[in-house]
C-alpha cells in the first residue's frame, strides 16, 4: 500500500457502507417480524467486524456502528420473548450462523436477553458465552468482541444483593466469568506485540496503548461487585490478576495493569494486601517503570492516611513502612540497571509516605535517606537532571512537612545525602533551605545547629565554582548571597556567650567565600557582631564572660578588625570604609577610645590608599565627616588629628565645588550642640570662610575658562550654613559677616558676566523668605535676626 492512511480510511468507507446496507434490510425484516431475515441480515452486517484492514483506532470506529444495531437487536430479541417466542430456541437459533464472529456477537446479544428471562442461572449462561468467546484469536477482533461481552453482562452479574443472584456460591461464579474474560482479553493483547514484522513494533505498541481501556475495564468491573469484599479480594480477586499481570512478561501489560490495580481497588485492600502485591513487583519485567507505579501506590495510601486519623492504626498493624521499605530494596535488586533517577524516585516517594502516615517517628525518616545513601554510594556527584531534581524533591519533603529546619537537622543521613549533588543542584537546595528558614522564622540559637545549617548550606557559602559568566548568573548569584546575609542577620542568642560562638562559627564559614562572596556576606557577620557588642553595653552589671568586663567587647572588636580586612583584599574599599566607621562609632558607644581610634585609622588608611574615585572620594569624606561628628570618647589631641586629616582631604578634592561644601561639611565637626567640650566657634568660622575662599576661587575659574562667573549655588550654600550657626548662637558669626555675603550674593548675580540659573534663583529667594519668617516670629529669635537686612 503506497498510502497506508488513505487507504484505511477507504477500508472503513467500504466497511460502514456495507454496515449500513446490511443493517437496512435487518430494520426492514425486524419491521415485519421475520426473525429468519433479520438474522441473516444481522449476521451480514457483523461480517465487516472481520476485517484486518483496519487500526484499531479505525476498527473502534466501525465497531460502535455495530454495537448500536445490536442494541436494537436485543430489544427485538426480548419483545420475541414476551410474545411467547422460546428464548432457548433463539439461543440455538443464532448458532446456525455462518461464521464464527457474527455467530458469537449475536449468541452474546441473545446471551444477555436469555439471563434477563431468567430462565437458567446467569452464571451457566456466563460460563457458555465467555468459553465460546475462545474461538476467536485474532487480537484485535478478539479484544471488541470479549469488551462487547463484558459491556452487555456487566449489570447482569449473580452479584449479592442483584435480581441474578443464584445460591450462596454465585458471587464466586460473576468473579470467575469476569476474571476469565479479562485473562483472555489480556492474552489476546499481549499477543498482539509478538505479530508482524519487528520494525512495526512502535506502531503495534501505539495500537496497543489505544486498546488498553478494553483490558482495564475488566477490573474496574471487578471492583464495583458488591460480594467481592477483603476475603474475596484477598485470596481470590488479586491472586488471580497479578499471576496473570506476572505471567503474560509483557512491559505494557504489567505496567498498566499495576496501575489499573492501584487505581480501581479501596486503599483499604491494597493496605490489607501489600504482602501480596508488593511480592509482585520485583517479577515484573526489567524494563517495566515500577517507580512510577510504586509511587502511586504509596501517594494513595499517604492520601488515605489523610483522610482520617483511625485508619492509622491500620497501617502500624499491618507495618506498612517496614513493607514498602523492603519491597523497594527487592526492586532496586531486581533491577540493576534501575537509573539513578529511577532510585531516588521510590526513596523520595517512600520519605513522602512516612512523612504522613509516621511524622513523629524521625528515624524512619532518616532510615529512608540512609537507605537512599547507599543505593547513592559508589556513584560520585549525580549530574543527570532528573535524579538531581529527585533529589532535591527527597530533601524537601521534610522541610515542607514539619516548616522546621531544625527538625531536618536531626536526620543524621540528611547531609550524606546532600553530598551527592552537583554544585549547581547544591545552590538550589541550600537556597530551599534557607528560604524555609524565612518563611517560618525558625530560630537557629546554638552554635551546633548554625554549625550543621551552615554545612548543609556551604554549596552558597563557599567559592568553588569558579567565576559566573553570563548576567543571567550574575543575577541569581547575587539573590543568592543575598539570601545568605538575610539567613546571619537572623541567627541570634540572648545568650552572650553563645551568641559568640554562633558569630565564630558564621565567620569560620563565611571567610572560605570567594571575593565575589564576601562584600554581600562580611556586612551582616559585622552588624551581627555590633549587636553583640549592644547586647553586652546592655547587660554590663552580669558579665556572663567573668570579671574583666571589658575584654570580651575588646576581642570582637579585634575580629571585626580582621574580618573587615578581608573586605581591602577583595577590592572592595569603600564598602570596608563604611563599615570601620559603623565599628568606630559602636566603640564610642562602648567607650573604648583606642578602639575607636584604630577603626578611623583604618578608614583613613582606606582612603588615602585605595579610594581613587572621585565620586566615591565624595561619598567616603561625607561619611567621615558626619561619623567623626558623632565621636565624643576621643581625647584633644586624638580628636585633632582625626579633624586635621578629614579638613586636609577637603581641600584636596580634585572639582573646586566639591572641595567647598566638603570645607563647610567639616564646620559641623566642631560644634556638637550637647557637647561643650566640642564647641569652636573659631575654627567653624575658619572652616566657613575657608569654603567661601574656595567658592570665590571656583567663580574666577569659571570666569577665566568660560567668559562667565557660572553659579552662585555656592554662596548661597554657605550663606545657609552662617545662618545654621547663627541661629546656635556662635559668637564668631556676626550679623556683618552675613550681612556681607547676602551683598556677595547679590552683586554676583547682578553682574553682567552672571549666568541666568532659576535654581539658584529660586534657592536664593527661599533663603530671603526663611530670614523673613524669623524676623515675623517676634521674641529673641526675632530681636536676633532683625539687623539683617535683605
Amino acid at each position: 500500500m503506497l498510502d497506508g492512511t488513505e487507504d484505511e480510511e477507504k477500508f472503513l468507507a467500504a466497511g460502514i457502507a456495507g454496515l449500513q446496507q446490511n443493517s437496512f434490510y435487518m430494520h426492514r425484516a425486524l419491521d415485519s417480524n421475520n426473525l429468519k431475515d433479520a438474522l441473516k441480515y444481522s449476521a451480514q452486517m457483523l461480517s465487516e467486524l472481520r476485517t484486518s484492514k483496519l487500526s484499531p483506532h479505525k476498527y473502534y470506529e466501525l465497531y460502535m456502528r455495530a454495537f448500536d444495531q445490536l442494541r436494537k437487536l436485543e430489544m427485538f430479541f426480548e419483545e420475541e420473548t414476551r410474545r411467547g417466542c422460546s428464548i432457548i430456541d433463539l439461543y440455538e437459533l443464532v448458532q446456525h450462523a455462518g461464521n464464527i464472529l457474527p455467530r458469537l456477537y449475536l449468541l452474546c446479544t441473545i446471551g444477555s436477553v436469555y439471563i434477563k428471562s431468567k430462565e437458567a442461572p446467569a452464571k451457566d449462561v456466563l460460563k457458555d458465552l465467555v468459553e465460546m468467546c475462545r474461538g476467536i484469536q485474532n487480537p484485535v477482533r478478539g479484544l471488541f468482541l470479549r469488551s462487547y461481552l463484558s459491556q452487555v453482562s456487566r449489570d447482569k452479574l449473580p452479584d449479592i444483593g442483584s435480581e441474578y443472584e443464584g445460591d450462596a456460591d454465585t458471587v464466586v461464579d460473576a468473579v470467575e466469568f469476569v476474571l476469565q474474560n479479562f485473562t483472555e482479553m489480556n492474552k489476546l493483547w499481549v499477543r498482539m506485540q509478538h505479530q508482524g514484522p519487528a520494525r512495526g513494533k512502535e506502531k503495534r505498541e501505539k495500537e496497543r496503548n489505544e486498546l488498553r481501556d478494553l483490558v482495564g475495564k475488566n477490573l474496574h468491573v471487578l471492583s464495583q461487585i458488591e460480594g467481592v469484599d477483603l476475603d474475596m479480594y484477598k485470596y481470590v480477586v488479586l491472586p488471580r490478576v497479578l499471576e496473570q499481570v506476572v505471567n503474560c512478561k509483557d512491559m505494557l501489560s504489567q505496567f498498566y495493569l499495576m496501575d489499573c490495580i492501584i487505581q480501581v481497588f479501596p486503599d483499604e485492600y491494597h493496605l490489607q494486601t501489600l504482602d501480596v502485591l508488593l511480592g509482585a513487583y520485583p517479577q515484573l519485567q526489567p524494563s517495566v517503570d515500577i517507580k512510577t507505579v510504586l509511587s502511586q501506590l504509596m501517594e494513595r495510601l499517604s492520601n488515605y492516611a489523610a483522610s482520617s486519623a483511625e485508619v492509622l492504626p491500620e497501617f502500624l498493624q499491618v507495618e506498612a513502612f517496614s513493607k514498602l521499605s523492603n519491597a523497594i530494596g527487592k526492586v532496586i535488586e531486581a533491577q540493576p540497571d534501575m537509573p539513578t533517577f529511577g532510585v531516588v524516585t521510590l526513596y523520595s516517594s517512600l520519605l513522602k509516605f512516612t512523612l504522613h502516615v509516621h511524622p513523629d517517628r524521625l528515624d524512619y525518616a532518616d532510615q529512608v535517606l540512609g537507605a537512599c545513601v547507599e543505593q547513592l554510594s559508589g556513584k560520585g556527584k549525580i549530574e543527570d537532571n532528573k535524579a538531581t531534581k529527585q533529589i532535591v524533591a527527597l530533601l524537601s519533603a521534610p522541610l515542607e512537612k514539619y516548616n522546621d529546619v531544625m527538625t531536618a537537622l536531626k536526620l543524621s543521613n540528611y547531609p550524606r545525602v546532600l553530598e551527592y549533588l552537583d554544585v549547581p543542584t547544591n545552590k538550589v537546595m541550600a537556597t530551599v533551605i534557607i528560604q524555609s528558614i524565612m518563611k517560618n522564622g525558625t530560630q537557629i540559637s546554638t552554635s551546633d545547629k548554625v554549625e550543621a545549617l551552615f554545612e548543609l548550606i556551604k554549596g552558597l557559602i563557599k567559592d568553588s565554582d569558579g567565576i559566573l559568566n553570563d548576567e543571567g548568573d550574575e543575577d541569581d548569584f547575587k539573590e543568592e548571597q543575598n539570601s545568605v546575609a538575610r539567613l546571619i542577620q537572623m541567627l541570634y542568642n540572648d545568650d552572650p556567650e553563645e551568641f559568640l560562638k554562633i558569630i565564630d562559627t558564621v565567620r569560620k564559614y563565611i571567610l572560605t567565600g570567594g571575593p565575589k562572596r564576601l562584600p554581600f556576606t562580611v556586612p551582616p557577620l559585622v552588624f551581627s557582631s555590633l549587636k553583640l557588642v549592644r547586647q553586652l553595653r546592655g547587660g554590663q552589671n552580669e558579665n556572663p564572660f567573668g570579671d574583666d568586663a571589658s575584654s570580651t567587647p575588646k576581642k570582637i572588636y579585634q575580629l571585626l578588625n580582621q574580618t573587615i580586612e578581608t573586605l581591602a583584599g577583595v577590592q572592595a574599599p569603600e564598602l570596608a570604609l563604611q563599615l570601620y566607621l559603623q565599628c568606630a562609632e559602636a566603640a564610642n558607644d562602648s567607650d573604648l577610645e583606642p578602639v575607636a581610634y584604630e577603626f578611623f585609622t583604618q578608614a583613613y588608611i582606606l582612603y588615602e590608599e585605595e579610594i581613587s574615585d572621585s565620586r566615591a572620594q565624595i561619598t567616603a569624606l561625607h561619611l567621615i565627616i558626619g561619623t567623626l561628628q558623632r565621636m565624643h570618647i576621643f581625647g584633644v589631641e586624638n580628636r585633632d588629628t582625626l579633624t586635621h586629616k578629614a579638613t586636609g582631604y577637603s581641600a584636596k578634592l580634585l572639582k573646586k565645588p566639591d572641595q567647598c561644601r566638603a570645607v563647610y561639611a567639616c564646620s559641623h565637626i566642631f560644634w556638637i550642640d550637647d557637647r561643650d567640650n566640642m564647641k569652636d566657634g573659631e575654627r567653624v568660622l575658619l572652616c566657613l570662610k575657608r569654603a567661601l575662599r574656595i567658592a570665590n576661587a571656583a567663580q574666577q575659574m569659571s570666569n577665566a575658562a568660560r567668559g562667565n562667573t557660572g553659579s552662585v549655588v555656592l554662596f548661597i550654600e554657605i550663606l545657609n550654613k552662617y545662618l545654621y550657626f547663627f541661629e546656635k548662637g556662635i559668637p564668631e558669626v556676626t550679623i556683618a559677616s552675613i550681612q556681607s555675603l547676602i551683598e556677595l550674593i547679590t552683586n554676583e548675580m547682578q553682574s553682567e558676566c552672571a549666568t541666568a540659573d532659576p535654581a539658584a534663583d529660586a534657592f536664593l529667594a527661599s533663603t530671603m523668605r526663611y530670614i523673613h519668617f524669623q524676623k515675623q516670629k517676634g521674641g529673641t529669635v526675632g530681636e536676633k535676626y532683625e539687623p539683617i537686612k535683605v
